[in-house]
């Protein structure tokens, strides 16, 4: 039983926020097509999708029969499956345009191999986006360096994460079994400490352009999340 499933003592997991919009900006205006939310948690970026953008369909897969249950509203149709086993028979056929991996992939024993094997129900031209945590953002290192390694039940360091990345190291982890596949957006969200400052010195748009100049110059040092955008040739 997975903890996403709950226990006795711990109720089901519903992951649960507003989406991911830097994540879905990726695209743009661009044309979406089928999409594939994985791990689609309570079906937040697809109430964003549908709302913001034209998708012919979106379908989502969650562990949680408790996510699903609410991820269903908002979704064509809404799969319950471990993605680290074999797929079932009927969704093994199916094809999709655009992929969404947003803070799933860290959650896996093995990531590279399950990118790889939903790689092949990709189609050619098909797209994959995706969103991990960057372990050695600034605040992280703080607590490094003062010896803090404590799993929490939420963030950066989720009881459930099982792999951790760094903007360098994304690549390497999760692409490897799938070497066809093309990185043509890499960057990441996060943001400068400007602390007393952001409130009651500078106007918000310093304090944007500020994080905006920190996320293209140090992204490891300042993304609090990586984002690919990957295509399947």
């Amino acid at each position: 039983m997975s903890l996403s499933e709950g226990t006795p003592n711990h109720p089901p997991r519903v992951y649960a926020n507003q989406g991911n919009p830097r994540l879905l900006a990726l695209n743009g205006n661009g044309d979406w097509g089928r999409v594939l939310d994985v791990g689609c948690g309570a079906g937040d970026n697809a109430t964003s999708l549908r709302r913001e953008f034209s998708p012919v369909s979106v379908e989502g897969i969650t562990h949680s029969k408790a996510e699903a249950q609410i991820a269903a509203e908002h979704l064509d149709r809404c799969w319950t499956f471990d993605i680290e086993r074999a797929f079932p028979a009927e969704f093994a056929a199916k094809r999709f345009d655009t992929m969404l991996f947003s803070h799933v992939l860290e959650h896996l024993r093995e990531p590279a191999d399950v990118l790889s094997r939903f790689a092949d129900l990709l189609e050619p031209g098909g797209m994959i986006l995706i969103a991990v945590p960057n372990i050695v953002v600034w605040r992280q290192r703080i607590r490094f360096l003062f010896g803090g390694f404590d799993y929490e039940p939420v963030g950066l360091m989720d009881e459930t994460h099982l792999r951790f990345m760094t903007f360098r190291t994304v690549e390497a982890v999760l692409l490897s079994a799938a070497p066809d596949l093309r990185v043509i957006d890499k960057g990441v969200q996060g943001s400068v400490p400007l602390w007393w400052l952001r409130r009651h010195v500078l106007p918000s748009g310093w304090s944007q352009a500020i994080d905006r100049w920190g996320e293209r110059h140090y992204p490891n040092l300042f993304g609090g999340q990586i984002l690919l955008k990957v295509l399947k040739p």
